[in-house]
């Protein structure tokens, strides 16, 4: 009897607990435990089923091979870079002085947010923070001036996810880690796709503002009580820095002067400074941030190491054998297997983090792949730009529930769905773009100087 049918109920299980609200790490954890028991009760029966030992045998020697992972070491200093500049209101000064910038075209605040989202996701990487700080900062000011709520809320969500493709992304670095490409490559290959739907966002906004007029207002002069010389000086104070931070991290990155680690390093660093010389850099600050730090890589490496175990109980039942041989004989050969996995992490994305798609299904999609000669490094911008797609499609969209979070009373839930609905169309057609065209992807990275 074919027992092949464990490895597929083990990844369901996985998934039933994991949409129950269970913590991710113990989970696959859990399960994997569970199911390299269950052949061996199984097998009283048919002894013909079981899980090959040599395959649990080498977990330890797994998770020792990760930790060495000098790649997996840039999260921790992507991470604090993004709570260092979060924490000590550098993001807060940046969207609001954008705001005041932009103030006088109409459609200017949410210009504004389109533009920080961008800035703030080439600094932080991370998507909560970026969604939340603009929702609290842009969303009560932008109702107040009459912005449309759709476009208010529409535009925050969307500017927020920007932070999971526009390089330095910790989805890119778990990826280049999944994926077994350079992140370096990783990096620079986002960077034209992240603009691109940056660009599309803020062409969406002008041309709503030259449509409805009432929905994307300016901002009326009495407002803008900072002008000449002190905007002047105010926007190199605030804009520039930043800018410099970038240009250090990915240019560092893209003339191979340093390892996408050593330029987290230095980003790390960077933004301390940047806190420091603005007299937000106190020790208590300092402890939070590092605090911060600590818990979200500790999730990282505790899901990693769930996942490992998952991978090898899943391998050993058979599940990897099963899966590239439906994927690699659908008809339709690279399209199928591009539609169908595309379409299965997109429909995750709904109930589950970036972390445990990266950790669980990546590694099976992986050989699929590469049996299929496809650009790995174009595989997995195409992932990145399709998660990014996800966190923000209703009704599970995680960028829609960071907003809703902060969003007041006279928002509503179907505000919020109605107003994601244009940029996930215009995430669409850059997904579809980059399959017809994979040299925007490419491109860049051939340009890197070899090493």
């Amino acid at each position: 009897m074919d027992y092949e049918w464990l490895s597929i109920a083990m990844f369901v299980v996985a998934l039933v607990l994991l949409a129950a609200g269970y913590p991710v790490a113990f989970t696959l954890g859990g399960v994997s435990l569970l199911f390299s028991v269950l052949p061996t009760a199984i097998s009283w029966v048919d002894p013909e089923i079981f899980v090959d030992p040599s395959l649990l045998a080498s977990m330890p020697q797994q998770i020792f091979t990760t930790m060495l992972s000098y790649t997996l070491l840039a999260i921790p200093y992507f991470i604090f870079m993004g709570a260092m500049l979060e924490k000590s209101g550098l993001a807060e000064q940046l969207l609001e002085t954008i705001g005041i910038l932009f103030g006088p075209i109409r459609g200017g605040l949410a210009l504004a947010v389109v533009f920080v989202g961008a800035l703030l996701a080439a600094t932080t990487g991370v998507v909560a923070a970026s969604v939340v700080a603009m929702g609290l900062i842009s969303l009560p000011v932008m109702l107040r001036y009459n912005y449309s709520k759709e476009l208010t809320v529409g535009v925050i969500a969307a500017s927020g996810t920007l932070g999971q493709i526009i390089p330095p992304s910790v989805v890119l670095v778990v990826l280049g880690d999944q994926l077994g490409v350079p992140v370096g490559d990783l990096f620079l290959g986002a960077l034209l796709p992240g603009l691109m739907i940056a660009g599309l966002f803020a062409l969406h906004v002008i041309v709503v503002a030259f449509l409805k007029p009432e929905a994307a207002p300016a901002l009326p002069t009495s407002v803008r009580n900072i002008q000449g010389k002190d905007l002047a000086l105010r926007v190199v104070k605030v804009l520039i820095p930043p800018l410099v931070l970038i240009f250090l991290v990915l240019g560092s990155i893209f003339w191979g002067i340093a390892t996408p680690t050593e330029a987290g390093a230095l980003g790390a660093l960077g933004a301390t400074v940047l806190a420091w010389v603005s007299g937000q850099c106190s020790w208590k600050r300092l402890l939070e941030v590092a605090d911060s730090t600590l818990r979200i890589t500790s999730m990282v490496m505790l899901i990693l190491v769930g996942s490992r175990a998952f991978s090898l109980v899943f391998v050993g039942l058979g599940g990897n054998a099963l899966v590239a041989d439906v994927l690699q004989n659908l008809p339709g050969g690279k399209i199928s297997f591009l539609l169908v996995s595309m379409l299965t992490v997109f429909l995750l994305g709904f109930f589950i983090d970036f972390f445990e798609i990266a950790f669980i299904v990546v590694p099976i999609f992986r050989p699929i792949a590469q049996a299929l000669e496809m650009d790995l490094l174009w595989y997995g911008i195409l992932l990145g730009v399709n998660l990014q797609t996800s966190f923000l499609t209703p009704p599970f969209g995680f960028a829609l529930f960071y907003l809703r979070g902060v969003a007041p009373p006279e928002i509503k839930t179907s505000d919020i769905y109605r107003g994601a609905i244009p940029f996930i169309v215009l995430q669409l057609i850059v997904l579809v773009i980059l399959v017809r065209f994979p040299e925007i992807v490419t491109f860049l990275p051939s340009l890197k100087p070899a090493p």
